[in-house]
């Protein structure tokens, strides 16, 4: 019997590691929350075991003195009085713990870096700009900030009401059509984390998922002056055709690739899409299969995204999965 539970147990156990997790806490915001939490979670504990010890005393008291006199009487009345004040002093402070917590989420000083995300169905748009607010480069589904900076991020919706969620850097706050939210993020140890929209937003709702990648910030530096160029010249014949069907294909109308003729602003900037880890907002880890396999027939991976479906011959596939593979 032991043998058959086992496995089970292990299943049941593999399920306590997650990628989002508020108690793997690594920024500022996520440590104020969790600190929160744990203190609840206290009190609470501290709440149970006093009601659990009353309620023994009464029953032991109970059974030696089965009809309360007035001294009794009296004695109840007392612990009531005390066990109100009690739960009015723990509910004020809570809310004076929250309300710290919440100070420390709503930091309004000076930020580092400002990016705006902008929520779409089903992605997720990050544009980098300089200190006068003029746009540099952008890219999709995948932020990039330095370690121990403090970074603004101007929250947009394009569409409805999204959520953007990072557990283990900072609480979740929304982005609405119309209106501009601002949430501080700062990262204390690199990392990979993963986020996820929190306001349900339609039938992909599950499939709108970023990465928070934070980086020393020599590493974040390269990786900023390399979004800034062009997209790479295509050398090997394959990718060179690859840019042809592009540009010839209704592709180059819905997307950018910086130097190059596409200017489209529909669907993410594909400038350097091949340096992406994943693609189709965390649906699939970036690599030419995936690539061809997301060009060729979108609306079965992620039904009801915009991205239509375009012709393309098995040659033509190959030589575009070729060119998007290439641009790092």
């Amino acid at each position: 019997m032991k043998n058959r539970s086992l496995p089970a147990l292990l299943l049941l156990l593999s399920g306590c590691s997650s990628p989002q997790s508020v108690l793997e806490a690594y920024g500022q915001a996520a440590i104020a929350l969790k600190d929160l939490i744990v203190f609840i979670v206290l009190v609470a504990i501290i709440i149970w075991l006093a009601v659990v010890v009353f309620m023994a005393f009464a029953f032991l008291r109970r059974q030696r003195q089965p009809v309360l006199d007035s001294r009794s009487e009296r004695t109840m009345m007392v612990f009531l009085a005390t066990a109100t004040a009690a739960t009015a002093i723990v509910v004020a402070l809570l809310t004076v713990a929250s309300f710290y917590t919440t100070r420390a989420l709503n930091s309004s000083g000076a930020a580092d870096l400002t990016i705006t995300v902008r929520a779409q169905q089903w992605w997720w748009q990050f544009i980098y700009a300089d200190q006068d607010q003029r746009q540099l480069f952008q890219t999709a589904n995948e932020l990039h900030i330095p370690v121990g900076r403090t970074v603004r991020l101007r929250l947009e919706a394009a569409d409805v009401i999204h959520s953007f969620w990072v557990p283990s850097l900072a609480g979740k706050l929304d982005l609405i059509p119309g209106r501009e939210n601002i949430l501080t993020l700062r990262a204390e140890k690199p990392g990979v984390y993963r986020g996820q929209c929190a306001e349900f937003c339609g039938l992909q709702h599950s499939h709108m998922a970023f990465l928070v990648i934070a980086e020393d910030d020599d590493e974040y530096q390269r990786w900023s002056a390399a979004q800034r160029l062009d997209g790479a010249a295509p050398s090997r014949a394959e990718a060179i055709a690859g840019q042809a069907v592009f540009l010839t294909k209704p592709c180059a109308t819905c997307h950018t690739i910086r130097g190059t003729p596409a200017s489209g602003s529909i669907g993410p900037d594909l400038t350097h899409v091949g340096s992406r880890r994943t693609i189709a907002a965390g649906l699939f880890d970036t690599t030419r299969g995936s690539l061809a396999a997301w060009i060729a027939d979108p609306q079965t991976l992620k039904p009801g995204n915009n991205m239509p479906v375009v012709p393309l011959s098995a040659d033509e596939l190959r030589q575009l999965s070729a060119y998007m593979e290439s641009l790092r």
